[in-house]
């Protein structure tokens, strides 16, 4: 079938008693054992498995098209799942320009665990081949990235961590399996943050990592994630699965807002720049349109002036929420680099844009008087 079709019936059961055409959520956390000591339901204790875990993985798994998945109670968790599969004194290759969450995890908490990591520009492959050391076991890539939305070549980058002996992840939150599948193009694995458009109402929080083969490194963040059990709850996999049946239409409405909301700020006098694929470099927009179905519904742009004059804009903008996370169906700004602290990388006169799906002409209104 179809993505789409896959995305809309997920969670699709009907009930043998009661005719209901939605998987009920199960809440315990305990089940069963036959008098044979045996789990005839397959389900031990909710850490290590659960009805609507279950689904949700197994959805994420075909919409990703791999062939395992686990899921998470964050996006953190489970990218801190993937470097925790490794082993004291690998090497990891992270993109300079990346969620801030992830660099942290990597310099500030795996390090101390004997990780080894470098950053590298990953829109220039050859800067990737040249941080490949012997001991070099995962290249982790983000893209679109956060918040500057470089794109990076997929096929490219996975052709060197393959030839490296490494594992390739590539973090598809933003991108979502609707309009990019990074497996299709040779990563190993796939993680997301869950929270964002996946369930897309902002009122979850999950993440997951979705493996092209069920090979013992998948066995290993499988092992984290039962062990260490940051596990989502049975309501939030149910939430999650209800985000994702209406996925492929929210990510069209998010997509054509974003595209006319990057168009309008390319053009005005009070902006800087603009960081969206779809407006990128002639080569980089070439990588995005050829591994991407549609550019997303993120953006980020630079006010002219600096920090206090970025802070005025999203200060006068009604309609553009103030606030962390995006992917839900309101459109939210945030000026990035007071989150990120100090050692942020990102320009102190950018705004990050999560473009949501209210009518184009209220939001181009909003920037309008906004900008003014």
């Amino acid at each position: 079938m179809n993505i789409e079709t896959n995305a809309a019936r997920a969670s699709h059961h009907i009930d043998p008693e009661s005719g209901a055409i939605l998987a009920p959520i199960q809440p315990s956390t305990t089940f069963e054992r036959a008098p044979d000591g045996d789990y005839p339901g397959g389900y031990i204790y909710s850490r290590t498995g659960n009805p609507n875990r279950e689904q949700l993985e197994n959805t994420l798994t075909t919409l990703e098209g791999g062939a395992m998945c686990a899921a998470f109670s964050s996006g953190s968790a489970a990218s801190a799942a993937v470097f925790q599969a490794l082993a004291g004194g690998d090497h990891i290759i992270a993109p300079n320009d990346c969620y801030h969450g992830t660099r942290a995890l990597l310099r500030d908490v795996f390090a101390r665990w004997g990780l080894q990591v470098s950053f590298a520009d990953f829109t220039d492959a050859a800067q990737v081949q040249a941080a490949v050391s012997p001991n070099t076991r995962l290249i982790w890539a983000e893209t679109p990235s956060n918040p500057m939305l470089k794109v990076t070549d997929i096929r490219r980058i996975a052709d060197i961590a393959h030839n490296a002996g490494a594992v390739f992840a590539c973090d598809n939150s933003w991108a979502t399996p609707m309009l990019q599948r990074p497996i299709d193009l040779g990563a190993d694995l796939v993680a997301h943050s869950t929270t964002k458009y996946i369930s897309g109402h902002s009122d979850v929080m999950g993440g997951a990592v979705v493996s092209a083969r069920d090979d013992a490194f998948f066995g290993n963040v499988r092992q984290v994630q039962v062990t260490y059990g940051a596990t989502p709850s049975a309501f939030d996999c149910w939430l999650t699965l209800r985000g994702i049946r209406t996925l492929h239409l929210r990510m069209r409405a998010h997509c054509g807002n974003a595209r006319a909301v990057a168009a309008y700020l390319s053009e005005h006098p009070r902006v800087e720049a603009v960081h969206y694929p779809g407006l990128a470099a002639t080569a980089e927009k070439t990588i995005a349109a050829a591994q991407m179905s549609d550019f997303g519904g993120m953006l980020s742009f630079q006010v002219v002036g600096g920090r206090q004059q970025a802070m005025e804009v999203a200060a006068k903008l009604r309609l553009f929420t103030r606030a962390t996370s995006l992917g839900g169906t309101e459109s939210l700004i945030e000026h990035r680099a007071s989150v990120e602290g100090p050692d942020t990388q990102t320009p102190d006169n950018l705004l990050r844009v999560s473009v949501g799906i209210e009518h184009i002409d209220d939001l181009l209104a909003d920037l309008e008087q906004g900008l003014g």
